[in-house]
């Protein structure tokens, strides 16, 4: 790879957060996220949450974009009532995350949706979730593993062709897909896993978490889309 594309990372805003003599609201994101990204062969950022106004300039600062893990998706985004399973809402991270995407779809830059940020691309583009669902989360706060199969011709089946067992951690899944999703992986109780956008040149969710593993091919084939768009003629030569 010629040059290491500038991938961009949504982080969590949290109230407070504690480190030394320290506690204050933080921006901040697991550093398994910018580890990956580097890992990859790329230059991480963190993009901090902003007035959704700013995420058309933001992404045109970068070379591809992760939406990282997070919180439930506020139900009102997908005409839905809330379930008492679902979490509280992160309206402000919801706003500037949708707009991070709809940017990033706009400008056709490379775009990886991480759990939360895969359901978030599906509504995105129109689609719903499930509120709800057993066996993709036991202990809060640690992470699982079950196996997911490629859908094969897929753009996630030519990254990952074989069936793997991937980290994972949630209580939520893609019901009815957005417009111009397929899904491109499934669990094996059925649930999608991953899912695509099939008029891009690359957009891909996966339900699980790559940075909380060894397997760098899901963020190196986000990678080398990032840096083939952004080659120059003398680069690519």
């Amino acid at each position: 790879m010629a040059g290491r594309p500038l991938i961009g990372i949504s982080t969590y805003l949290e109230a407070e957060a504690r480190w030394g003599a320290w506690q204050l609201e933080t921006a901040l994101l697991p550093a398994g996220y910018p580890r990956l990204v580097q890992r990859a062969g790329a230059l991480a950022a963190m993009l901090p949450p902003d007035s959704p106004e700013h995420a058309a300039a933001t992404v045109a600062r970068i070379d591809g974009l992760v939406i990282a893990g997070g919180p439930d998706v506020e139900p009102v985004r997908y005409g839905a009532e809330r379930d008492p399973r679902s979490g509280p809402p992160a309206l402000a991270r919801d706003a500037w995350e949708l707009a991070l995407i709809e940017a990033a779809l706009t400008a056709g830059i490379p775009l990886l949706g991480v759990c939360r940020g895969m359901q978030l691309l599906n509504v995105a583009v129109g689609g719903t979730l499930v509120q709800h669902i057993d066996g993709h989360a036991a202990t809060p706060g640690v992470f699982g593993h079950h196996k997911v199969k490629p859908v094969p011709g897929t753009l996630y089946a030519s990254a990952v062709p074989e069936e793997t067992s991937v980290p994972t951690f949630h209580h939520q899944s893609v019901d009815r897909l957005g417009a111009g999703l397929t899904i491109s992986a499934r669990a094996e109780d059925g649930t999608p896993e991953a899912v695509e956008l099939s008029s891009a040149d690359w957009v891909l969710g996966v339900q699980w978490h790559p940075e909380m593993g060894d397997d760098l091919r899901v963020m190196r084939a986000l990678v080398e889309a990032a840096a083939a768009a952004t080659a120059s003629p003398a680069t690519a030569a």
